[in-house]
């Protein structure tokens, strides 16, 4: 089992909650040179690992999130709660704070 499910299986966001891992940055370009890490920009893409139930209504009903696990996401290039479980660094969002579901 991998250390991503592992992590997904222990960790369960509440409500509207997201867990995401960012996909790594780049460190060659097409053609085979060396990105040094100062010039590397933060990705703004990751995985949907985890996700809570949905967000509840003033009623008590709960609205289904849109996202699945699997899924790939654009994130916003701040925000999210980083957290750190077994060496791999996640991260946590609101479903609203998406920017966009990727295809």
């Amino acid at each position: 089992m991998s250390v991503v499910s592992a992590v997904a299986k222990r960790l369960v966001p509440l409500f509207d909650r997201v867990l995401i891992q960012r996909a790594a940055a780049e460190t060659k370009t097409k053609g085979g040179l060396l990105i040094p890490e100062k010039a590397q920009s933060k990705n703004n893409e990751g995985v949907v690992v985890a996700v809570g139930p949905g967000a509840r209504t003033e009623s008590g009903d709960t609205v289904p999130m849109c996202v699945t696990v699997g899924d790939k996401v654009l994130l916003p290039e701040f925000g999210g709660a980083k957290i750190e479980m077994d060496g791999e660094e996640f991260q946590m969002f609101r479903e609203t704070d998406l920017v966009a579901k990727l295809n």
